[in-house]
């Protein structure tokens, strides 16, 4: 059977849990959230990334209930939550500090809010259990915070704040405090959590490899507002402006001026006009004719003078053979004494306007000899990032612009052929690229 895929967002049918509606925050002449709509459906995990200041704390805030929009209003599953406090909303928020009850056991931190409900003490028992097993703390139920290590005590927190059964749960850069190795690996304890409770999960983060590991949909913020939300991959492969692109991952942004081309469907058919009479070649003879006349007329007739006998051509190396350009979509005027940049998919709308072509590294090539494809510049090895399975190579071009190209670490760095000061060359395919307006 084909996989389910979650898209609720995709579906004009679904409700979403939240709604954010001409929302703006104010906080004096400051605008925190400026004009904000936004939807997060049922069983998402949601992330909230931007710069610091960039809004999206507050934001979380206001979905807690420890801050009321100043204009628009908020929904929870359909309900308009501004003006309900905090203690009557089902979200429940896990701090990035954990905050944690250091004279209380594992134990009884996970049933602090329960008991505060509730007086039924096996309910609150069988509760805590399902919360430790899920989380896999059974055998340090009777520890104290201090007893164990910074990722049980991030996990001590999440069991607490899903104990009570919330219908959104809210992370404050929850795994800020962990090692890089223990937070890669608790993201996919995250993501497990999150798809067993079946729990809306919006996670606040400025960290971008750790909102496009875990979330289903990235908001990416600036000034209060929200520049894209999308899928990770789509976030990345289809930015909609250079600040996206620039903000997630790594990328090459160059500057230029687009000019359609002519696609296959414009381009006219050729029409096909006589050959001039002069022109007209006479008769000649087969293979046949030619032997006859080579082996046993020439000697009596002589030579024949209207064929010029010579080596034949020496066959065209692959290598030199001119690039395939595919027609249609824009190129790109960027600098003076360069070839124009090659975009096959970009929009002929986009003609005389300026615009930036996002490049991601992996997505370019690096090599000693010209390549044979549809965009190749040549420039210097300025500088070289190792990072174990992956080398960057940063190359200035003939202007001065800087390029990186990034390459798989297939080979120990012994065998490997391109090295500081090195002229190469960096190429990339014709779709490779994403066109932004400027």
């Amino acid at each position: 059977m084909p996989e389910c895929v979650f898209a609720p967002w995709d579906d004009p049918n679904e409700k979403p849990l939240i709604r954010f509606r001409n929302v703006t925050k104010r906080f004096g002449e400051f605008v925190a959230i400026d004009d904000l709509t936004l939807d997060i459906y049922e069983r998402e995990f949601f992330a909230l990334l931007g710069p610091s200041g960039c809004g999206k704390t507050t934001m979380m805030r206001m979905l807690a209930g420890f801050e009321d929009p100043t204009e628009g209003a908020i929904e929870l599953a359909g309900q308009n939550i501004a003006g309900v406090s905090a203690n009557k909303r089902a979200v429940n928020m896990m701090f990035q500090s954990y905050a944690l009850f250091p004279h209380l056991t594992i134990w009884d931190n996970i049933a602090f809010g329960l008991r505060r409900e509730s007086s039924d003490k096996a309910a609150i028992a069988a509760r805590v259990e399902d919360m430790l097993k899920l989380t896999r703390l059974e055998k340090f139920a009777r520890r104290k915070p201090h007893q164990i290590s910074g990722g049980q005590r991030q996990r001590v927190a999440l069991a607490r704040s899903l104990a009570k059964a919330p219908k959104l749960l809210l992370l404050d850069e929850p795994l800020g405090a962990l090692d890089a190795k223990l937070r890669e690996a608790t993201q996919f304890e995250l993501m497990d959590i999150q798809e067993k409770t079946g729990t809306t999960f919006v996670i606040v983060t400025h960290d971008q490899e750790e909102a496009m590991t875990v979330a289903s949909r990235v908001a990416v913020m600036d000034e209060g507002r929200v520049m894209q939300v999308a899928t990770p991959t789509d976030i990345y492969e289809a930015p909609n402006s250079a600040y996206v692109a620039d903000f997630i991952g790594d990328v090459t942004l160059i500057a230029g001026t687009a000019r359609a081309r002519a696609s296959a469907a414009q381009t006219p058919e050729p029409v096909a006009t006589p050959e001039p009479q002069a022109a007209i070649r006479a008769p000649q003879p087969n293979a046949l004719g030619i032997w006859l006349h080579d082996k046993v007329l020439a000697p009596v007739i002589g030579q024949r003078k209207d064929i010029v006998r010579q080596l034949p051509a020496p066959e065209t190396p692959v290598a030199a053979a001119p690039a395939d350009i595919p027609e249609g979509g824009i190129s790109i005027d960027w600098a003076d004494g360069q070839p124009p940049l090659i975009a096959a998919d970009g929009d002929h709308a986009l003609d005389g306007k300026p615009v930036k072509l996002a490049l991601r590294p992996e997505k370019v090539a690096i090599s000693k000899d010209r390549p044979q494809v549809v965009n190749a510049l040549q420039g210097t090895v300025i500088d070289i990032a190792y990072l174990g399975n992956l080398s960057t190579y940063h190359v200035a071009l003939a202007d001065g612009t800087m390029i990186k190209a990034q390459t798989a670490n297939t080979r120990r760095i012994a065998r490997r052929d391109i090295t500081w000061e090195d002229d190469v060359w960096v190429s990339w395919s014709g779709t490779a690229g994403v066109v932004l307006e400027r």
